[in-house]
């Protein structure tokens, strides 16, 4: 099911596949012309205006229904920030917490995912990581284990960013509520590439630079509308804090909806890019990018499983990603990835707690089984 048989309008919509193979969008994505073209056009109409010229108070609106629509939420749960860390960081500072409260997070995630939530130990909070039995294989089970009565809030990564494991977002969350535990989500790893609803989400943070195919820093953090009195935003300006012909006032009194958690002007240019991203895999349905996914990971785990390779995490089934990490034993994952790298296929290396070097490929929509044919035959060669 590829959805750009006609290789010249794939390399006219995605340039970076002119002369190079793009695997490694679970780290930064190259972008789209349609990005790259809402980037440059607000860029230019910026250097002819105001950078605040006629529609972009509008257009700020649309992103933030654009947003809301990707993931089921109400446009005035939107605030248009990146990086992820960010938003991850201002839902760790804004909770009141209280001495004795018990927080779950899981070491293993991406470290944006990690120290937010540590940094809680110096205002008393309890910091316990959950330990799954497989890297990123944090199940509904595991994570029902783990909580306590003292637990407050779980924070959880989407997919793991090494093992691709996809973690059941409804299910973690629903368990969650029914014990009263507020759950945040860092949601970047899937977000763009696999359906993904807050219905049972507290809290929410993905930037667009990976699967969303937009730019850096820029992103959706999301806070379900009952919880703005409880999240106090911890970043204030004149944006965010009622002042009326920018004249401050005695009292401090947030603005209505998510806008509170945005102090000051925002990445305007990576909201336009950002928006252009979405409306791409929008365009396609994100069920269909999803099976498309499975698709590539299916084509390339069946080609280098006899080969010799280890690959880490699911292969298959409602746990899998485009994410695929693997490793050989007798040749270096660093030897590869250069080598890889010199023949224009990009994609990632990484390492596990123990030091071992592993390769990561991640394929989005306009990849091709003929790109990932191509890289497989160079690890071939070079075994």
């Amino acid at each position: 099911m590829n959805f750009y048989p006609d290789e010249s309008e794939r390399q006219l919509l995605f340039p970076i596949c002119r002369d190079k193979t793009f695997l490694a969008h679970a780290g930064v994505t190259a972008l789209p012309k349609a990005v790259a073209d809402a980037i440059c056009e607000y860029t230019l109409r910026a250097s002819e205006n105001p950078q605040e010229f006629g529609s972009v108070l509008h257009d700020i609106k649309q992103a933030r229904k654009t947003c809301a629509a990707f993931i089921g939420a109400e446009p005035g749960e939107i605030a248009l920030l990146g990086p992820t860390s960010l938003g991850l960081s201002l839902f760790a500072n804004g909770i009141p917490w209280e001495w004795g409260d018990e927080v779950l997070c899981y070491q293993g995630d991406y470290p944006a995912n990690v120290y937010p939530w540590l940094e809680l130990r110096r205002r008393g909070v309890t910091v316990r990581y959950i330990e799954p039995g497989r890297p990123g294989e944090l199940t509904p089970e595991v994570v029902a284990a783990a909580c306590t009565e003292k637990t407050r809030l779980v924070a959880l990564a989407s997919a793991h960013f090494f093992t691709g494991y996809r973690i059941d977002v409804d299910a973690i969350g629903q368990l969650l509520h029914e014990r009263g535990i507020l759950f945040s989500v860092d949601a970047i790893q899937t977000l763009g590439a696999f359906p993904l609803s807050v219905e049972h989400v507290d809290f929410l943070s993905a930037d667009a630079h990976k699967w969303m195919l937009g730019p850096l820093a820029i992103g959706i953090v999301y806070v379900k509308k009952k919880h703005f009195e409880l999240l106090r935003p911890t970043l204030l300006g004149a944006w965010n804090v009622e002042a009326p012909n920018f004249i401050a006032q005695e009292e401090i009194q947030f603005v209505p909806g998510a806008q509170r958690y945005e102090p000051g002007v925002l990445n305007i240019a990576g909201m336009y890019g950002m928006k252009a991203g979405i409306d791409l895999i929008m365009s396609h349905s994100i069920e269909r990018v999803a099976e498309r996914l499975l698709e590539l990971k299916a084509h390339l785990v069946n080609a280098i499983e006899p080969l010799g390779f280890e690959i880490l995490g699911p292969r298959d089934g409602a746990n899998a990603s485009s994410t695929t990490t693997f490793r050989h034993a007798s040749v270096s994952s660093a030897a590869l990835f250069n080598r890889l790298e010199s023949e224009r296929v990009i994609a990632s290396l990484r390492h596990d707690k123990e030091g071992r070097d592993y390769l990561r490929f991640s394929p989005h929509l306009y990849n091709t089984e003929a790109e990932l044919d191509r890289a497989i035959d160079l690890l071939r060669g070079a075994l």
